[in-house]
């Protein structure tokens, strides 16, 4: 119970921030990997049926939720999100200021809702489920608007693929890496770490 309600803490620690960027630079350097490698499972993912690829998007979609569940601070998730992307930017991709940069703000916007509904105050696998889900549906947003010429077919696809690769990437693993995290005390100065050494 303790897990899935806790008294909210809004104010930020040195600690929090410091331990927000570690998690949003560690992202950075993967997304940027991932720009590197994507391209063939992209394609092939695409050759299944158009929009079929946002079946890969979680791995550009987990730095938010995995700041927001071990900092448990407003704005973590927006802030590793943009962080991440921002770095992604700046190592160079094939996907520009918009495909990196303005899709992470994006992205981290949905993350950041899934803990906002509940007033910062469910920190648990569900909140982080649905934090990957919108994370993904942010994604989605930012590609349906800037391609108009999309049919109802791949929009649909791609919202789907979006949305399960949030739930698992950014969600499921997400959720079960940070316990594991905790679980070596790493965390003992975070309600996280606390929580987890409770269980």
């Amino acid at each position: 119970m303790t897990e899935a309600v806790a008294k909210a803490n809004y104010k930020w620690r040195v600690v929090d921030i410091v331990v927000a960027a570690i998690i949003a630079v560690a992202s950075g350097v993967i997304f940027w990997g991932w720009d590197i490698v994507c391209a063939v499972p992209l394609t092939l993912f695409e050759g299944v049926t158009p929009g079929f690829e946002g079946l890969l998007n979680g791995f550009w979609l987990f730095a938010g939720p995995l700041a927001a569940i071990i900092v448990r601070k407003p704005g973590a998730a927006l802030f590793a999100e943009t962080l991440a992307a921002f770095l992604e930017l700046t190592l160079g991709n094939q996907w520009g200021v918009g495909g990196s940069l303005i899709v992470g703000i994006i992205q981290g916007l949905g993350a950041e809702i899934a803990f906002a509904v509940f007033a910062y105050k469910k920190w648990n696998i569900g909140t982080t489920l649905l934090s990957g889900a919108l994370a993904g549906v942010g994604c989605w947003a930012y590609y349906w608007a800037t391609n108009p010429g999309w049919n109802g077919l791949r929009v649909t696809w791609y919202l789907v693929g979006s949305i399960i690769s949030g739930l698992v990437i950014a969600g499921i693993v997400v959720w079960f890496f940070s316990r594991a995290i905790a679980a070596t005390g790493v965390l003992d100065r975070f309600e996280s770490g606390r929580a987890q050494a409770r269980v």
